[in-house]
């Protein structure tokens, strides 16, 4: 039974491990994508200490520093359960030796199962849909949410980014280096996002802003035979702009935020907050005894998602974590 499992391999979840193999904690990290949201920043300037840097570089960085300690085992795969073992209304029914709750089973898509006396939810959070006729029909034929992974591949083409956050605008100047022409699409009159990458956007000659609109329906071309996929044409705005209320687009970036990834500390009895978040207490602790969070899951610094406060998150959980086991 390792000390405690980590489960999300972005910011907040290496930087616990780190913390963890620090404390020499036997630590299980774990999670499905390397890197988590933070592979999608192509420009991080804000990380103290470095001006800048692109995300994949910052986690490749943070993994390779969590892995140096022999007290961290990492496992890449899908968590699809967490259960509470011994103590009061677990499937045992009585109190384990392992800590004050008799610790957590972790259940894998594989049906392999791990156990950790305390268990850190790094469950970062998943991409917004527009929820418009289209979209799930041309993902990955032309809707994309992540800029970073595929703006090479509409290098010359007309594109359009809708959303009005940081992602949205970074998204916009990234692949504004690249396209011939960029939409860049928000219901709003102004931009939530950091100025910064706003100006960057508006310094470009090939973007096109279109506020104060909305798409009500991505189009395209099904293809004509079993063995065409098909691909982005078009899409369809709530109301014209320059004349029309469709523009002709060979894809669509889908930048309109995220919601956390609650599914397995719900499952739990993990309390959420008012905003949908992990509700946490100073020590990061849950409302299930042994249970943390960290990072874009956890409601801890105010819903900022940030690898800065990722990180601190993380760490803090892990002193959470090591108080918890020293009773």
């Amino acid at each position: 039974m390792f000390d405690v499992a980590i489960i999300g391999l972005g910011a907040a979840g290496y930087t616990a491990a780190i913390y963890a193999a620090r404390y020499k904690l036997s630590t299980l990290l774990v999670g499905e994508e390397e890197g988590g949201m933070g592979i999608t920043a192509a420009e991080v300037g804000n990380w103290p200490g470095d001006i800048a840097m692109t995300g994949p570089e910052l986690m490749e960085r943070m993994k390779k520093h969590a892995l140096s300690f022999t007290e961290v085992t990492m496992k890449q795969g899908r968590v699809s359960k967490v259960e509470r073992l011994g103590g009061k209304g677990s499937k045992e029914g009585k109190e384990g030796k392992e800590g004050k709750e008799g610790g957590f089973r972790l259940t894998f898509g594989d049906g392999k199962v791990e156990e950790a006396k305390t268990v850190i939810f790094a469950t970062g959070s998943n991409k917004r849909h527009l929820n418009v006729p289209g979209e799930k029909e041309f993902a990955g034929r032309g809707v994309s949410y992540c800029a970073t992974c595929d703006a090479f591949f509409f290098k010359g083409k007309t594109v359009a980014v809708v959303g009005g956050g940081d992602a949205a605008v970074e998204g916009a100047a990234i692949l504004s280096q690249v396209v011939k022409k960029l939409y860049m699409i928000h219901r709003r009159s102004e931009f939530r996002a950091e100025p910064y990458w706003v100006n960057k956007c508006k310094e470009k000659s090939n973007v096109v802003f279109v506020l104060g609109r909305q798409v009500k329906e991505i189009k395209g071309d099904h293809g004509s035979t079993p063995l065409t996929t098909g691909k982005v044409t078009g899409l369809v705005l709530d109301q014209p702009f320059e004349g029309s209320d469709q523009l002709t687009v060979d894809g669509v970036f889908v930048e309109i935020g995220a919601t956390p990834a609650v599914e397995l500390p719900q499952a739990l009895g993990c309390a959420l907050d008012e905003c949908g978040y992990l509700k946490v207490d100073a020590s990061m602790q849950t409302s299930v005894p042994g249970a943390f969070a960290a990072g874009d899951v956890s409601g801890g610094s105010n819903h900022f998602a940030q690898f800065v406060t990722a990180a601190g998150e993380g760490a803090v959980a892990v002193f959470g974590v090591f108080s918890f086991l020293q009773g």
